[in-house]
């Protein structure tokens, strides 16, 4: 179970989809977002957390349905429910270091002598 979570190529498909996320949240050309309309040409801060939450959302949601069906004994493996709770859980996290980060930094700027 921990091997595959831990398998080269999960990882590089993990960094993949960070790197991805990255070129897109700083505009790089070549990685428009899907959506936009031609006027705009990028997405607002507002825009990318709000999909980022949606994005985590879908995960804690999906992970809930998979315990919920292998709780009334639907044939799904245990090791697929694990990780979609460890999943679910990692993003969860991340999402928090984040909204840490951004209010140290509002804090940080409050303070600032002008």
């Amino acid at each position: 179970m921990i091997e595959r979570a831990i398998s080269p190529a999960n990882i590089q498909s993990m960094l993949q989809t960070l790197r991805s996320h990255q070129a897109q949240a700083s505009g790089l050309p070549g990685t428009e977002l899907k959506g936009l309309t031609p006027e705009v040409g990028k997405t607002g801060f507002g825009e990318l957390v709000s999909g980022a939450l949606s994005q985590v959302n879908q995960t804690q949601v999906q992970s809930s349905e998979m315990r919920a069906a292998y709780d009334r004994g639907e044939n799904l493996a245990l090791t697929d429910v694990v990780l979609g709770m460890q999943k679910s859980s990692l993003a969860f996290e991340a999402t928090l270091q984040v909204r840490n980060k951004v209010l140290k930094a509002y804090e940080d700027i409050l303070n600032m002598p002008v």
